[in-house]
C-alpha cells in the first residue's frame, strides 16, 4: 500500500477494514452501492465501521478513485482516454461533461471547450488521472449541436448590436450585426440565436429570433421566462384555424353512442377565475340506498385525433403552463375554453367513470363509458365551501353527500399509507398592467378536497382496470404515474433528525409502514417550532413523480396502479390514456411499449420545465413586490442551507430570499450537508433548516429574480462582525468603564 494510502488508513485506525473495501469496490464494475451494502458485504456490523467505510468512500471519491452517482450512492468510472457525452456549460467557468458510459461528471476549462454550448453532445479526450486532482477532459469535437436560443436585453450601438444575456449558461455577451437585429432597440428584451462562434472569437455571433417587449415591462418579462425554458408563449396561427373549424358536433348520431345523462345532477366545482373545466361530477340516490357518482371527464380525443395539426403542437406541448398570471394552454382557446370545456347549460361529450357507493364510501360496482352531460351549476371552490359550511345553497343534499364520502375516501387512503403533505399555496393580487400589490395563501379546504378524491379514486380506477385485468388477459402497455420509493439515505437521514427532536420515523419496513409513521410525524409536529423544518426534510426526502409505461406503483399515495385519466384539457398523458382506453376496450392490441415510453418521458420532462417556469415566474414576482419593501424587517424560517449561504422564507408573505455567506460576517461558517446547517468554527453557533430568523430586505434585483436579506439582531440591527464588536469606540466605552470600576 502506497505510503499516503497508510497515513490516510492510520487516520481512522483499520487498514483492514480499508483493504476490504477497496476490494469490494474494485469488484462491483459498473454496479452501484452506498456505505450500508459495502459494510454488509464485508460483515462490518460496528457504528464505528461503518462510520470509517462512509469517510473512506467519501475519500476515495475525492481522490476521484470512485464516483459519487447521486448522494451517499457510488460507482467505478468505467473510463477510458476518450468518451462521448452532453456539454453542460456554465456561466461561472465551471463547465463539463456528463459521459454517456456511466453519467461522470468530468471537468471541462473553458480553453478546451471548442465553444461547446449547453446541451451539445462532444467527443473528449480524459488525461490521465492523479491522486487528489480533478479529472478534466478535453472537447476534440461537437457530434450534435443543440438548437438552443438565449434571451437577454438588447444593445444597439451605430454599426452593431449585442445581447446581454440573462442566463446561467453563457458568460459572454452575443453580438450581432444590424442587418440581424430583426428592427430591435436598446432596452428591448429579445431571443437571439447562436449561428457562428469560432475558436479565435471571445464572443459568440447571433442572429434576432423574437422581440419580446421593452424589457421590465410585465408580458416581456412573463414571455422571456417562458421562452428561458423553451416553453411557448404564443400559439402557431395555422394551429388556431384548424381548431375554429371544429364544431361541438353533439348529433342524435353521437348520443346514439353514449349513455345519455343529461337529466342526472351535474355540476362543476374549479377555482373563481377557472374557464377550462375538465372534469364534472354528477350525483343520484339509488333505490337500494346506494349511490350513483359520476367523475365525467371532458371528452377532448372526440375532438383532437392523431397526427393532426392540432394533435402534434398538443403533443409537443405537453402540458399547459400556469404561470403566475396567466395560463398558457396546450390546446388553443375555441377548444380548452370552449368546445371542450364543461360549461354550465350546455350539452357536453365526456369519458366518465360511475360509480355505484354505499354511505361508506365502499365502491360496489363501476362502469367506464363515453357520455353525453350537461352541467347545472359551475360552483367555485369557495361557493361549495359555503355549501358544506352552512348547508345552504344549490345542491345541497348532493354536495354534503360527497363531501362525506370524500371524508372517508380520504381517511381509508391514509389507513392505507398515503402520505399527507398539505402546504399552503402563495398566490399574488396583481394590477392589470400586472404589478402585484398583495400577497394571500391558498389553503386546500374541504371542497378542494372532495374534488381532489374523486379525481384520486377515477384515476386508480382506470389505472387498475387496464393494470390488473380481469382473468388470464395480461395486461397492454398503459401510461401509469408512478412515484418511487425515498433514497434510503434521505430517509434514514430524516429518521435520525427527527429523533434528535422526540418524533420516531421508521426508515425501513414497508411502504404502508414508512408513510404512517411519517404521517403520524407530520400531525405531531404540527404548531410547533420544528414543522416547518421537519415537514421541509420530508418532501425533500420523496422521489418526484413521472410518467412511465412500466408501473411500480405510486409510493406517496400508496397505491398499486394509479394514472392521469381526468385532466385532458391541460394535460397530453390524460389525452394518451383516453386513447389507449377506448383502443382496448374496442379490442385493439397492445400497443408499441418502446414508443409509448418514449412519450411517457417526452411528457415528464415537459411537466418540470412548466414547473420550473412557473416557480421563475413566482420568483419574479416576489422580487417586484418586495422592492417596495427595501430595508423592512421581517420574521422568517430558513429554507435552504448552502454552501454559498442560507435561503430564508419569509412567513408573512413566503417571499424567499438569499443571506449570502460573505454577509455572515460574525464567524467563518462550514457547510454540514447531511445535517442541514451552517456551523461557525469559532463560537459553534449554528443556522440550520427550519429556524427562525429576523432578516431585512437589503437588495431586490429584479434582472437576476433575486432577493438578498441580512440577518437583523433583536433590536432590528443588522448582525455585527467581530472587528464592529471590538472597534476602538466599543474598546474605549469598555476601558472607560474599568477604569471607573477602579
Amino acid at each position: 500500500m502506497a505510503k499516503s494510502q497508510k497515513n490516510k488508513s492510520a487516520g481512522r485506525g483499520n487498514a483492514n477494514l480499508d483493504k476490504q473495501v477497496e476490494e469490494f469496490v474494485a469488484r462491483q464494475k459498473n454496479n452501484t452501492y452506498n456505505y450500508k451494502q459495502v459494510a454488509h458485504a464485508i460483515g462490518a456490523t460496528t457504528a464505528t465501521q461503518q462510520r470509517n467505510i462512509a469517510l473512506l468512500l467519501v475519500e476515495m471519491a475525492f481522490n476521484g478513485e470512485i464516483i459519487e452517482v447521486s448522494p451517499g450512492k457510488y460507482k467505478s468510472p468505467q473510463r477510458g482516454n476518450e468518451a462521448t457525452g452532453v456539454f453542460v456549460r456554465r456561466s461561472n467557468g465551471k463547465n463539463s461533461v456528463i459521459t454517456d458510459t456511466d453519467g461522470e461528471t468530468i471537468f471541462v476549462a473553458e480553453r478546451n471547450s471548442k465553444h461547446a454550448l449547453n446541451g451539445d453532445r462532444v467527443r473528449v479526450n480524459i488525461a490521465a488521472h492523479r491522486r487528489g486532482a480533478e479529472t478534466e477532459a478535453e472537447v476534440v469535437e461537437i457530434i450534435e449541436k443543440k438548437d438552443q436560443t438565449f434571451i437577454g436585453t438588447l444593445r444597439v450601438d451605430r454599426h452593431f448590436g449585442y445581447l446581454l444575456t440573462d442566463s446561467k449558461y453563457l458568460a459572454t455577451d452575443i453580438f450581432i450585426p444590424r442587418s440581424k437585429l430583426k428592427g430591435g432597440k436598446t432596452g428591448d428584451k429579445a431571443v437571439v440565436r447562436i449561428t457562428e462562434w469560432k475558436d479565435d472569437m471571445k464572443n459568440p455571433s447571433g442572429e434576432v429570433v423574437d422581440i419580446l417587449g421593452v424589457a421590465g415591462e410585465n408580458n416581456a418579462e412573463i414571455h422571456a421566462i417562458l421562452a428561458e425554458f423553451g416553453l411557448p408563449y404564443k400559439y402557431p396561427e395555422a394551429v388556431e384555424k384548424a381548431a375554429d373549424k371544429i364544431g361541438a358536433g353533439i348529433t342524435d348520431d353521437v348520443v346514439a353512442t353514449r349513455i345519455d345523462m343529461r337529466d342526472t345532477l351535474t355540476f362543476t366545482i374549479d377555482p373563481a377565475d377557472a374557464k377550462d373545466f375538465d372534469d364534472a361530477l354528477s350525483f343520484k340516490a339509488l333505490p337500494n340506498g346506494r349511490y350513483e357518482i359520476g367523475v365525467h371527464i371532458a371528452d377532448v380525443t372526440h375532438y383532437v385525433h392523431p397526427d393532426t395539426i392540432i394533435d402534434k403542437e398538443a403533443q409537443k406541448r405537453a402540458t399547459s403552463v400556469y404561470l403566475v398570471d396567466r395560463v398558457v394552454p396546450m390546446l388553443p382557446e375555441h377548444l380548452c375554453n370552449g368546445i371542450c370545456s364543461l360549461r354550465p347549460d350546455e350539452d357536453k361529450l365526456a369519458f366518465s367513470v360511475i360509480f355505484e357507493m354505499d354511505s361508506d364510501a365502499k365502491v360496489h360496482n363501476y362502469k367506464i363509458a363515453r357520455t353525453v352531460i350537461r352541467s347545472n351549476r359551475r360552483f367555485s371552490y369557495e361557493e361549495a365551501q359555503s355549501v358544506i359550511e352552512t348547508g345552504l345553497g344549490d345542491c345541497v343534499d348532493a354536495i354534503l353527500t360527497l363531501d362525506k364520502l370524500a371524508k372517508e375516501l380520504r381517511r381509508k387512503r391514509y389507513e392505507e399509507g398515503s402520505v399527507e403533505f398539505d402546504r399552503a399555496e402563495v398566490k399574488f393580487d396583481i394590477t392589470p398592467d400586472g404589478t402585484p400589490v398583495g400577497v394571500y395563501f391558498k389553503v386546500s379546504k374541504d371542497a378542494n378536497k372532495l374534488i381532489e378524491e374523486f379525481m384520486l379514486l377515477a384515476n386508480r380506477t382506470v389505472a387498475t382496470f387496464i393494470g390488473k385485468p380481469q382473468g388470464r388477459k395480461k395486461p397492454k402497455a398503459f401510461v401509469y404515474r408512478v412515484h418511487d420509493v425515498p433514497d434510503a439515505q434521505r430517509l434514514a437521514d430524516l429518521a435520525a433528525i427527527a429523533r434528535n427532536f422526540g418524533y420516531k420515523i421508521k426508515s425501513s419496513g414497508t411502504p404502508k409502514e414508512i408513510n404512517k409513521s411519517i404521517n403520524r410525524m407530520l400531525a405531531e409536529v404540527k404548531g410547533k417550532g420544528e414543522e416547518n423544518y421537519l415537514a421541509t426534510l420530508a418532501i425533500r426526502s420523496m422521489a418526484k413523480a413521472v410518467y412511465t409505461a412500466e408501473n411500480i406503483g405510486h409510493y406517496g399515495l400508496g397505491f398499486e396502479y394509479y394514472t392521469h385519466f381526468t385532466s385532458p384539457i391541460r394535460r397530453f398523458p390524460d389525452m394518451m390514456v383516453h386513447r389507449l382506453l377506448e383502443r382496448y376496450m374496442a379490442g385493439g392490441r397492445s400497443v408499441n411499449f418502446q414508443k409509448l415510453e418514449d412519450q411517457c418521458k417526452h411528457c415528464s420532462d415537459m411537466e418540470q420545465l412548466a414547473a420550473t417556469a412557473e416557480r421563475s415566474s413566482i420568483k419574479y414576482k416576489q422580487v417586484e413586490y418586495m422592492q417596495s419593501h427595501l430595508g423592512e424587517t421581517f420574521s422568517g424560517i430558513i429554507s435552504g442551507v448552502t454552501e454559498w449561504g442560507l435561503y430564508v422564507e419569509l412567513s408573512e408573505n413566503l417571499c424567499e430570499g438569499l443571506i449570502p455567506m460573505r454577509d455572515l460576517a460574525d464567524d467563518y461558517y462550514d457547510f454540514d450537508e447531511k445535517n442541514h446547517c451552517l456551523v461557525g468554527r469559532r463560537h459553534n453557533h449554528r443556522y440550520r433548516l427550519g429556524d427562525q430568523v429576523d432578516v431585512k430586505v437589503a437588495r431586490a434585483d429584479l434582472e437576476k429574480k433575486q432577493l438578498d436579506f441580512v440577518l437583523v439582531d433583536d433590536k432590528g440591527n443588522p448582525m455585527k462582525t467581530d472587528e464592529e464588536r471590538n472597534s476602538r469606540p466599543a474598546r474605549e466605552q469598555h476601558g472607560k468603564k474599568k477604569r471607573r470600576r477602579k
